[in-house]
């Protein structure tokens, strides 16, 4: 389930944010104090901008699974779908399921005509989502500070590739 960041989210958050491996390409290990701030954030450019990234909620069991979803703050290099995904979580298809729904609400709600995910050339498990989105390299990006020194690659599509791959798996 996607949804808005809401307060409760924060502690499993918070420790998604801690985990060095699970944030290796995400900018790094945060303090508790920095997580906050990360969440806020988030949930800021919802009620700023109408878009971020939503909290993955697992039906079953109400858990925080992860965040997904539009993102694009100044100076980013595309309107991009991004992800995250909390280690007890992963390898278990909610990434793949969340980013597709953050894609149909990118492409069929906020009306983005292309999508890119930025993702670190080392990083394989986030290649080979955005490869079974449907997504290709198209190289090298920049982004803007305090990240500009993160070496990491535009992966995307047009809205109408996004849709043409829908009608196909149908």
């Amino acid at each position: 389930m996607l949804r808005l960041p809401e307060p409760g989210d924060f502690d499993a958050w918070a420790d998604f944010c801690a985990d060095a491996d699970q944030m290796r390409f995400l900018g790094g290990a945060m303090p508790r104090s920095v997580a906050w701030r990360d969440m806020a954030m988030r949930a800021g450019a919802w009620a700023s901008h109408g878009f971020s990234m939503f909290s993955v909620i697992e039906r079953a069991t109400g858990a925080w699974v992860g965040r997904i979803g539009p993102w694009q703050p100044e100076g980013w290099p595309g309107t991009e779908v991004g992800w995250g995904v909390a280690r007890a979580f992963a390898g278990r298809g909610y990434a793949y399921e969340a980013a597709a729904a953050a894609m149909d609400y990118a492409v069929d709600v906020l009306g983005w005509r292309q999508v890119i995910h930025t993702i670190d050339p080392d990083n394989a498990a986030s290649i080979r989502l955005a490869e079974r989105l449907g997504s290709t390299n198209r190289g090298p990006v920049s982004l803007p500070p305090p990240l500009a020194h993160f070496r990491v690659d535009a992966w995307g599509q047009s809205a109408d590739q996004w849709r043409a791959r829908r009608v196909a798996a149908k």
